[in-house]
């Protein structure tokens, strides 16, 4: 991946104890190998929001039923062998598929 989910934010999240709506959605898409720009895109938010979400800011109320609904086609992608992509250009590809556009 382009830029990579350093080490110490992989320790910190793996030893995390909150199961919040952010620490879920950045467990999936770690495993998923998603991109957080391409993540970002399809939730329609920018990076930084996205990495704040990741390290336990709180999801905005209005936010939450597209988040939670990404969560769930990512996990159930995962369940069918769809994810984990390997590559960039393939996390790119796999949310151009989900939102039916390019981005």
């Amino acid at each position: 991946m382009a830029r990579p989910y350093t080490q110490k934010f992989l320790m910190e999240l793996g030893s995390r104890q909150d199961d919040s709506l952010g620490t879920r959605l950045a467990r999936a898409c770690i495993h998923s190998n998603l991109s957080s720009t391409h993540i970002a895109v399809a939730l329609g938010v920018t990076r930084a929001t996205i990495h704040n979400w990741f390290h336990g800011m709180k999801i905005a109320r209005s936010r939450r039923p597209i988040v939670e609904a990404f969560l769930k086609l990512v996990l159930e992608d995962t369940q069918k062998g769809d994810l984990p992509v390997t590559n960039a250009k393939q996390s790119k590809h796999y949310i151009e598929m989900m939102l039916g556009r390019e981005i």
